[in-house]
């Protein structure tokens, strides 16, 4: 045992309680990272056991069994086998959901033959018994040889029991079994043998995986050769070798359930559960069902988010105003005010959407909701190359690609994991309605339809629907780019219906906002303070004579300042190096039916979408609120080319729309794949096949519609 502190890991199934144990156990005291070179979350706290004793705690990711599959069970499994460094558990607290008993102790019996402490927590005592399964907890702990302790989180029962058995494992008053739970050893038994006479220090059952797994384990050259050797000598087949040990668990699974496990009714009773899944998976009613939800899913993260949205967005206007009254106007308080607020305001404006979006994500997992919808989505999922998990992101992404990407981690098939990043951003997010809304306003007439329905409204509408469908159309074909040869199982248990804990949604909704405001928004703060400096510089000959020249005018006509003061701000956007590059790119996107201004707007959005309307309503010298928006429309509507010919018609409407419905602009979702994917290999291909994409369809639709 570590000398200043005990170390506990908690393992166990999916959906057995495991979290809501290590929230009751830690309270606030937690912190989360990753584990090293994988994007699994790493959650540990503190804990005190009693007066003398404070235990560390590290909630593992779920697994089945010691034989994992996904890249969460792979983590788990490393640690389980004393394969990583940072994380040395003294006991083990293995959390198993008493109302399926028999399936739970394969993975705890195959844990207590790997001969560490551990301690058995058994939850959902209270579904059990309404199963009217009793469970004689004295007998099951004299057949397991370790401490059993039956605990509810939800009631904080159980858990001074529960302190106190851990303390007395790490005490070392419990031991592990002297006899393994089945004979390893009949396993394989004289290639275990020469397996623990290389490593001694190992169980029998330890040494079964080497056999198995030691290509994944860190050992020497000299070790692994050797271990290869004792494979091939005596022709250790790895699957027959875990059917036959799967066979003799549950042989002694049985026995054990025979002896400490009665079900009072022999007939089994309909639970509520049954009478839902009979509604809400229903091949028609299902549908109508989830559709439903996720509508309501979807309007409640937009309707409920925009307020404290727009509380924070007008926190830091009121913030930059008051910082500009006093602060001496120069290089260094524009810095600080349109850089750094701006990219501050830029990472918390997303904060509501994160926060409100997983906690309604927590609440559909934990009432057992989010399993069925995998279940009902699955099969038009999978034939574009996704699973049943893969729609949650996706739906997500109509409110923020950020935090729908963030969710994907649940996908435990890498190829399906990263179709959906990959695809996620195409969702029409909240950030282009301000682009959508001023563009559809601007070219298409605001007229009904069959008398009641609007066309604007069905424009919009449109652009959603399109987006889903291309969506899918991108994951059907980047499938067949996508090498991974990972098999695909979707393997999906459908737990009991349950009240969410109210707890564990904040603790969520806490822990996904940090993880976005530290690791997302160290990438957001340095392209906002490059787009600034775009913005702000220009060739020095230019911008001096920019400068010169609106002094003048203002000097002669000091009653109209203010407006020449707006374009004076306007001319330096032009000749700053963002309007250089616009100009550079114009040849590039007048195909497009874009002019130069329309190209500043292109970079500058890039930050957020919604930039859009801000640099339009810079470049056409208006304010960028609400009172003056109209006036931002009437100007954008009469503008027009050196030819004479209008900017905004009906082609170049059209061909704006699709572009910001395809594009990559959108600096925060770029900086969530790099972190979820550990690689900028993925956000440049994302950045480059958005950008292609909307290029060539708006390039269809103006040349078409022109």
């Amino acid at each position: 045992m570590a000398a200043d502190k005990l170390h506990i890991a908690l393992v166990g199934n999916p959906n057995s309680g495991k979290t809501s144990l290590f929230n009751t156990l830690t309270g606030l005291n937690q912190k989360v990272g990753n584990f090293p070179g994988v994007t699994v979350d790493k959650k540990t706290g503190d804990s005190r056991l009693s007066d003398t004793l404070v235990a560390e705690l590290i909630d593992l990711p779920g697994s089945y069994s010691l034989y994992p599959r996904r890249a969460d069970e792979w983590v788990s499994y490393k640690v389980l086998m004393n394969q990583d460094e940072d994380v040395k558990p003294d006991v083990l607290l293995v959390v198993a959901d008493a109302s399926t008993l028999k399936r739970n102790l394969l993975f705890v019996s195959q844990i207590i033959d790997l001969k560490i402490p551990v301690v058995l927590a058994l939850t959902m005592m209270d579904v059990a018994k309404k199963k009217e399964i009793s469970i004689d907890i004295k007998s099951l702990a004299r057949e397991l040889g370790i401490p059993v302790v039956p605990v509810n989180p939800r009631k904080n029962k159980g858990i001074v029991q529960l302190k106190k058995a851990l303390e007395e494992t790490a005490q070392k008053l419990y031991r592990p079994p002297a006899f393994d739970f089945i004979p390893n050893k009949a396993l394989a038994a004289d290639a275990v043998t020469e397996v623990k006479e290389l490593l001694p220090h190992l169980s029998d059952y330890a040494a079964v995986h080497h056999l198995i797994n030691h290509e994944s384990f860190k050992l020497d050259n000299q070790m692994q050769n050797s271990i290869e050797e004792i494979e091939q000598k005596h022709n250790v087949q790895h699957t027959r070798l875990q059917a036959e040990e799967i066979m003799q668990r549950y042989q002694r699974i049985k026995q054990i359930v025979q002896t400490s496990i009665t079900e009072t009714s022999p007939v089994k009773k309909q639970l509520i559960a049954e009478k839902l899944d009979k509604v809400l998976l229903h091949k028609f009613w299902g549908y109508a069902i989830l559709i439903t939800v996720l509508f309501l899913l979807f309007q409640s993260i937009f309707i409920i988010a925009q307020y404290p949205m727009d509380m924070i967005e007008l926190f830091f206007v009121k913030t930059s105003n008051w910082f500009s009254s006093w602060l001496p106007q120069n290089l260094l308080t524009d810095l600080f005010i349109n850089g750094v607020l701006a990219g501050l305001s830029g990472i918390f404006v997303f904060v509501p959407q994160i926060m409100i979006l997983f906690g309604l994500i927590t609440i559909l997992e934990e009432t057992g909701y989010m399993a069925r919808i995998g279940f009902l989505t699955d099969k038009i999922m999978r034939k574009v190359g996704l699973n049943g998990k893969s729609v949650m992101p996706m739906i997500s992404g109509f409110a923020c690609a950020v935090p729908a990407i963030m969710s994907v981690r649940n996908i435990e098939n890498q190829k399906e994991r990263l179709l959906t990043i990959l695809i996620t951003p195409l969702m029409s997010c909240s950030a282009r309605l301000p682009v959508y809304t001023i563009l559809i306003a601007l070219v298409i007439p605001h007229k009904l339809i069959l008398g009641f329905l609007s066309l604007q409204g069905l424009v919009m509408m449109g652009l959603y629907l399109l987006s889903l469908v291309i969506a899918l159309i991108v994951s059907f074909v980047a499938k067949r780019f996508i090498h991974i040869k990972e098999k695909s199982f979707f393997i999906l248990e459908l737990p009991l219906y349950r009240h969410p804990r109210y707890k564990n949604v904040l603790l969520m909704m806490i822990e996904k906002a940090k993880i976005f405001v530290f690791d997302a928004g160290k990438v957001i703060m340095i392209i906002s303070l490059l787009l600034w400096v775009l913005s702000s510089y220009g060739p020095k000959e230019n911008m001096h004579a920019v400068t010169q020249k609106y002094e003048q005018l203002i000097a002669a006509n000091p009653s109209q300042q203010h407006t020449l003061e707006k374009e004076k701000q306007a001319a330096l956007l032009q000749n700053s190096y963002a309007g250089v590059m616009g100009k550079y790119i114009e040849p590039a996107i007048r195909p497009l039916g874009y002019d130069w201004k329309i190209g500043i707007a292109l970079i500058t959005s890039f930050a957020a979408r919604e930039v859009f309307v801000g640099t339009m309503a810079t470049l056409y010298s208006v304010d960028s609120d609400g009172g003056d928006e109209q006036t931002l429309r009437q100007k954008m509507h009469a503008a027009v080319k050196p030819d004479g010919t209008k900017v905004y018609t009906l082609a170049t409407g059209i061909s704006l729309l699709l572009f910001y419905l395809l594009a990559m602009q959108c600096m925060s979702t770029l900086a969530v794949v790099k972190r979820e994917t550990k690689s900028w290999k993925w956000p440049v291909i994302m950045l480059t096949y958005m950008t292609g994409l909307a290029y060539l369809l708006s390039l269809i639709a103006y040349q078409v519609l022109k």
